[in-house]
């Protein structure tokens, strides 16, 4: 992986001077940038910041033999990508809850001596047509960089946080994330307990762009199969041309899947009084329960799924089209089971930071 070396500023972040322009932000991948000017005189400390479609989440880890380990976290809801869907541009609002929830996470940077990070952002950047006017606002205003990635590298990155949790006994393995702007899938074989990407694909549309279009409080039958087929639509292709299906058919195919969604349904279906990602991440969630979970949520108005254990009234509007997507890539892959992961771009993003850290010290 390739580091720039920029100059910090005093406070210990890139200096606004050097990632204000549209050409500093523009699909720059893997990249990091230092973050302290004091890298080589201590133990490196790394952080690792995924600007989602919905959320905002942050890792801080320290390099260990077998990867990382993390030493702080912060995860807030932004819903950066609200109203996109109907303007292209990102509002104002959603431009200001994100900037102070990234001042949160600079500072948590700061405080815990961060030495290296890189902060990459997904579809809402991706598709906003005001994206680089928002993101000078964030190096202005936080002094931090983020870098536009393509789908391919978010797909990348978000298999290398996931793969230890794949069986290697079976051969091939579907490893979807169900974002807020879009929901990428990864059909993978695994060689010699490795995963190869096969073939990927980005469906443009996640839980945030469907709530929008299809509502979030109550949500009739109808326009949860709308949903569903608009999904299953973009599916078709990518199964047919590789023979998804016959793989599934022949049990030779094991499903892993990330995001809110996934983790939420498996709260459910563990009978948590409050999520706990350390039973979670890892377990299983069985398709059966999980289409009855959904068709209970979805009987459901706003007030009354935020009521229910591990969703809450940040995702209460949100759920239901996670649960579509979900049936969608359930009813074109009928695996019985997928396993969870709570984790990601994030974990990814930190394995590869401290193999960089190993190698150079």
């Amino acid at each position: 992986m390739s580091v720039q070396q920029t100059p910090a500023s005093g406070t210990g972040v890139a200096s606004p001077a050097s990632t204000t322009t549209a050409a500093a932000h523009a699909h720059r991948e893997d990249t990091a940038l230092p973050f302290d000017a004091g890298l080589e005189s201590r133990p490196p400390v790394l952080a690792a910041l995924d600007l989602g479609t919905n959320n905002c989440r942050l890792l801080i880890a320290r390099p260990a033999r077998d990867g990382f380990r993390v030493i702080d976290a912060f995860s807030r809801i932004v819903r950066l990508g609200e109203g996109l869907t109907r303007s292209d541009r990102l509002c104002d609002d959603a431009m200001a809850r994100t900037v102070q929830a990234l001042k949160v996470c600079r500072s948590k940077m700061e405080r815990r001596g961060v030495s290296l990070v890189r902060a990459v952002g997904t579809e809402a950047c991706r598709r906003a047509d005001n994206c680089e006017e928002f993101l000078g606002r964030v190096a202005t205003e936080t002094g931090l960089r983020i870098e536009i990635i393509s789908p391919k590298e978010e797909a990348r990155l978000a298999l290398a946080g996931c793969a230890p949790l794949l069986d290697s006994t079976l051969p091939h393995a579907l490893v979807f994330d169900i974002g807020g702007g879009s929901t990428e899938l990864l059909w993978i074989r695994l060689s010699r307990g490795r995963p190869v990407v096969l073939d990927q694909i980005s469906v443009p549309l996640g839980v945030v762009n469907l709530t929008e279009t299809y509502g979030g409080d109550r949500v009739c039958p109808n326009d949860y199969r709308r949903m569903m087929d608009r999904v299953g639509s973009a599916l078709s292709d990518f199964d047919s041309r590789n023979n998804i299906a016959a793989a599934v058919a022949a049990r030779r195919v094991q499903m892993l899947g990330a995001s809110g969604t996934v983790t939420t349904l498996a709260g459910i279906q563990m009978g948590l009084a409050r999520y706990d990602r350390s039973r979670v991440d890892g377990a299983w969630l069985d398709r059966d329960k999980a289409r009855s979970i959904s068709e209970t949520l979805l009987g459901l108005d706003y007030l009354g799924r935020s009521s229910q254990p591990c969703v809450g009234r940040d995702r209460a509007d949100l759920v239901v089209a996670g649960c579509a997507i979900l049936d969608a890539i359930w009813r074109q892959w009928p695996v019985p089971q997928l396993r969870i992961a709570d984790r990601g771009v994030r974990e990814g993003i930190l394995f590869e930071l401290a193999a960089h850290a190993r190698r150079h010290r």
